[in-house]
């Protein structure tokens, strides 16, 4: 190899993973901000759903927040990477009788600041100090990113039950099959090591892997399925990717029997 072929080598070489650490958070969170217009929109389309607002380190935080009453279990929901959450308010109705609480990633709505895995696992567990003394049961949601934040916040607060949706063993693992060509260990911020935590989690877990997932591949749910501390169920909906899991005909009524086994004589009273 000459010499400038050796130089336009090393500079490839060098290049990449100093490009790909610098704009790793661009890769990995997707913001998506409220508009204000959509925000009316919202509120006029679904007026059983309240914002709510919290501080968390000194940052203002949005959600929405669907009330059930007293006695209905709570549904703490934690979205993808490039999630709004208000579109789950209609889905919601899939779960009558439950409350939920939408909420959104710094960035992302209303939420003020950026996000990042320290950032999120702290707003997360301000959701829960603030909600959780309120509901009789709670239960953590995540889906794809947000299956990372559910699980860290599983493994430090009590829970009556987990659902996670398309989720990761851990982000290093997932990145690792997708860039194989770059140091990841050496390279990556945010780690979401939810296979390292997933074995102190005792509370149920319902895991629900989309068959033909392209982008976090079925693997990496069965390995964090596989490692979890608690009593666990597994779902693999068959012919779903990564973003088609919601329309499976099997989604929804597994989520309905998930908790109301846990709280069959209240739930919707």
């Amino acid at each position: 190899m000459t010499g400038p072929a050796v130089g336009a080598a090393l500079a490839l070489a060098l290049g990449m993973p100093l490009l790909a650490y610098a704009f790793q958070d661009r890769l990995l969170f997707f913001p998506q901000p409220l508009s204000e217009a959509r925000r009316t929109e919202v509120r006029q389309r679904f007026p059983s759903a309240t914002e709510v607002f919290i501080e968390s380190q000194q940052k203002k935080l949005h959600g929405w927040h669907v009330d059930a009453g007293p006695r209905a279990p709570l549904i703490l929901y934690f979205g993808g990477n490039a999630e709004e959450v208000f579109w789950m308010i209609e889905e919601a109705t899939q779960l009558p009788g439950a409350s939920w609480l939408l909420t959104d990633y710094r960035g992302y709505g209303r939420s003020e600041g950026e996000p990042g895995e320290a950032a999120l696992i702290a707003d997360a567990l301000a959701w829960y100090d603030r909600y959780a003394p309120e509901a009789k049961r709670i239960y953590l949601f995540g889906r794809s990113l947000g299956s990372g934040v559910a699980v860290q916040l599983a493994a430090a607060r009590a829970v009556d039950g987990v659902i996670l949706v398309t989720p990761y063993d851990s982000i290093a693992a997932v990145a690792k099959r997708h860039y194989w060509y770059l140091p990841v260990d050496l390279l990556l911020k945010h780690r979401f090591d939810s296979i390292a935590r997933a074995p102190a989690v005792k509370a149920p877990l319902l895991c629900m892997i989309a068959e033909h997932d392209q982008v976090i591949p079925p693997e990496h749910g069965e390995r964090l399925c596989a490692a979890w501390g608690g009593e666990k169920q597994k779902l693999v909906l068959r012919g779903a990717g990564h973003n088609s899991t919601d329309g499976d005909p099997a989604f929804w009524p597994a989520i309905r029997e998930f908790v109301s086994r846990e709280f069959v004589s209240n739930i919707g009273k």
